[in-house]
């Protein structure tokens, strides 16, 4: 009988998110999660991560650094093999993504 190993992959997604929502833009000051700018967090049975983000524009100032800063700060984690960042801008961002908390910040509440 072989036993099986079973992730907790709820609690390993709130430690990432713990560590994303210290990640701030650095022309807003709100973390990425919070502005939207995480689309996906995937974790596998191997403790590979891949992490689905975009940007605030294309040509965002940060667009080499933030991810680079984001796959580092992940692999942080202990428990985490892997992490692979793939930056999206489909869907583009908007600030319709941003959470209430990000949007009463900034003051768009």
């Amino acid at each position: 009988m072989s036993e099986e190993i079973t992730i907790d992959t709820q609690d390993l997604g709130e430690k990432i998110v713990k560590v994303l929502k210290t990640i701030y833009d650095p022309e807003i000051p709100v973390d990425i999660y919070e502005l939207g700018l995480i689309y996906d967090v995937f974790v596998n049975e191997d403790f590979d991560v891949k992490i689905l983000m975009t940007l605030t524009s294309p040509n965002c100032p940060v667009a080499e650094s933030l991810p680079a800063e984001v796959e580092e700060r992940v692999k942080s984690l202990d428990e985490l093999k892997d992490v692979e960042v793939e930056i999206t801008f489909d869907p583009p961002w908007t600030q319709e993504l941003m959470s209430e908390e990000a949007k009463l910040e900034l003051g768009l509440l």
